[in-house]
């Protein structure tokens, strides 16, 4: 089964926070990355699946401009329920992220996808996908990615995931990329399951 609003919108309307199997309590992974950005809290982030992760509030503590997309229409409403008036600033996207970005977007320094790249499985929709970090992040702008491993389950929230390398990541990104640090990880989700995960911070050259 193809990734959908549909499917994302029931799994967030019926499921609690906690509860759902990506579900993490801090966003320590990314903030590693970010921390090796010179001056990153000065930036605008892009989040393409911001599902409803508390990385979202970690980032508007240090007073981040942010662009949070979601293919789930529930997921953002739960979002903007959970901040109140906190998310007047935040810029808000719902739409498929493996298609062109509808809109003007502002010039986007960082692009940070934790979980959603490998939901997609059809080689157009990945395509489509790298071309909108190509096209949104801003010459000398980063971007991380945080994808289930080569080693990591074959499925997610009843979808069949598309397991990335670094070497493939950096192959789909292409040669105006350049790796600047990567690293293994495995997540234990609510249920008590290991989750093996790559991170990965790209600067987009000059």
């Amino acid at each position: 089964m193809k990734s959908s609003s549909k499917h994302w919108d029931t799994i967030f309307s019926n499921t609690e926070d906690s509860k759902l199997g990506w579900y993490e309590k801090n966003a320590l992974q990314a903030l590693e990355l970010l921390n090796q950005i010179p001056e990153w809290e000065k930036s605008t982030i892009f989040i393409p699946g911001a599902g409803t992760s508390v990385l979202i509030e970690e980032l508007l503590s240090r007073g981040i401009k942010l662009i949070l997309n979601d293919i789930s229409i529930e997921a953002l409403n739960r979002v903007k329920d959970r901040l109140n008036d906190k998310g007047e600033k935040i810029a808000w996207l719902c739409q498929d992220i493996a298609q062109p970005i509808q809109g003007t977007l502002p010039e986007v320094d960082i692009w940070i996808d934790r979980a959603v790249l490998h939901f997609l499985t059809d080689e157009d929709d990945i395509n489509g996908y790298f071309e909108n970090v190509k096209s949104t992040l801003t010459t000398g702008g980063y971007a991380i990615f945080a994808e289930f491993s080569k080693i990591g389950a074959p499925k997610c929230a009843g979808l069949t995931l598309h397991r990335y390398s670094i070497e493939e990541l950096s192959e789909k990104l292409g040669l105006s990329f350049k790796l600047i640090s990567h690293f293994e990880y495995t997540y234990t989700n609510p249920y008590g399951d290991p989750r093996p995960y790559i991170y990965a911070l790209y600067k987009k050259k000059i």
